[in-house]
């Protein structure tokens, strides 16, 4: 029971803190525009993933992030019970983060932002979102397999990942936000009642997460820790 509360709790902190940031470093470049742009937004998601992840990652795993979670769950690095305990505790995390986002960030600037919903460009439709946001989180979780699941990985703690998040979010980022994750998604809709959209933070990154545990869980995972194994 204890070990559970520790995974738990280092999910529920590490989320709250990476939700806190994204959403809140969104809030802040509309306060003062042209301060921070594209590069300073997907560096601040980048740098505190990297950040969180190696902080939480010999206690949790280092998830934060339901998407990865699906990733562990579907390659049987996780039992369905912890993975809906997980999964709840980023969504509520989630949710803390932006109230906290809401009363100690400007007013004004948070409302306009809809205290960080991500945006879907004019110059792509839904399908394309969707896939869009499937590519980027297939990037992430390989390199979440490849770099903290992998017995061959290198000892690198969340670098590895935070980079992954930062060329994605450079991709992305103007056209789905670059999101990966749909507890960054679902915190700012529940706080500001902005759902336009929502379904592509779900179904773009559980498709790309399933991708990823399919290739690294069949195929690129060593010996003796594949699915098929």
């Amino acid at each position: 029971m204890k070990e559970v509360t520790r995974a738990l709790t280092a999910e529920f902190l590490g989320t709250f803190a990476f939700v806190f940031i994204g959403a809140g470093v969104i809030v802040i470049d509309l306060a003062r525009p042209g301060e921070l742009g594209l590069l300073g937004i997907a560096l601040a998601h980048a740098l505190a993933f990297a950040v969180l992840v190696t902080a939480t990652m010999n206690i949790s795993g280092g998830h934060l992030n339901p998407a990865i979670t699906f990733a562990l769950w579907l390659t049987k690095k996780l039992d369905s019970k912890m993975a809906g305990l997980y999964v709840g505790t980023q969504l509520v995390a989630a949710v803390i983060a932006v109230l906290c986002v809401k009363f100690v960030l400007p007013d004004m600037a948070g409302l306009h932002s809809d205290y960080g919903v991500p945006q879907i460009s004019g110059l792509i439709g839904d399908t394309q979102a969707v896939l869009l946001e499937a590519l980027l989180t297939m990037f992430l979780v390989s390199a979440v397999f490849g770099t903290l699941v992998s017995t061959e990985a290198p000892k690198v703690g969340g670098f590895g990942v935070g980079l992954a998040v930062l060329f994605a979010m450079l991709v992305g980022g103007t056209m789905t936000g670059g999101i990966m994750n749909p507890a960054r998604a679902f915190g700012p809709a529940i706080i500001s009642g902005n759902w336009q959209a929502h379904f592509i933070y779900w179904v773009g990154p559980l498709l790309g997460a399933a991708a990823a545990a399919g290739i690294w869980g069949w195929v690129l995972l060593p010996k003796g820790e594949t699915t098929e194994d």
